[in-house]
């Protein structure tokens, strides 16, 4: 695959994340990186399926991979068991996309666009950025909402010990500033998960 600007180490290290449906290589639509296909086949090759079955008998692949030994595996061909186990779950779902099986806020239906906001509000939101002066939560509106670090508890000096990304939490609106398209917010306790 040929992608202007983007040369082949960082293709290498992208490679895991892309999924190409209906290419030349059924495992380039499965989660699993390209460094393991050899792995990814070997599992394959075990309970006779070919890497294009993934995609023609999705209901049963689950089942049938339920059926091999993992260990084995490993034992003969020196595979780390770890690997074959993680490898084996992509496999299972072949189309997944990570983000699906995430947890999702709970948003307003009645919070629509920063006017809807007001001071004192509390919500819930995503975490989409972490930087070293505080967060970036998505709570619904336009425009994501920024929890400084000095609004995440009692001292606080690296935003990451608190929050990461996708986390879902729940936040007060402190104020909103619509002139300037920014929203302060504070982090409340025992907020969500990551």
């Amino acid at each position: 695959l040929k992608v202007s600007g983007l040369g082949p180490k960082a293709f290498e290290q992208a490679a895991g994340f892309c999924r190409i449906i209906s290419g030349s290589e059924a495992l380039d639509g499965t989660s699993v990186h390209p460094e393991s296909y050899e792995i990814a086949r070997a599992i394959l090759e075990s309970v006779d399926l070919s890497p294009e079955e993934l995609l023609t008998r999705k209901e049963e692949i689950p089942k049938i991979l339920d059926e091999i030994d993992m260990e084995a595996i490993s034992g003969e061909r020196g595979f780390n068991l770890i690997t074959v186990r993680e490898i084996v779950g992509m496999l299972k779902k072949p189309g997944l996309d990570p983000r699906e099986e995430l947890e999702k806020p709970i948003l307003r239906t009645d919070v629509l666009s920063m006017e809807d906001l007001s001071k004192g509000m509390e919500l819930e939101g995503t975490v989409r950025n972490v930087v070293d002066f505080g967060a970036f939560v998505d709570i619904g509106v336009k425009q994501d909402g920024l929890i400084h670090k000095s609004k995440m508890g009692t001292r606080v000096r690296d935003p990451l010990e608190v929050l990461s990304v996708g986390q879902i939490v729940k936040v007060r609106v402190l104020d909103v500033d619509t002139k300037r398209m920014r929203i302060g917010l504070e982090l409340l306790k025992n907020t969500g998960s990551a």
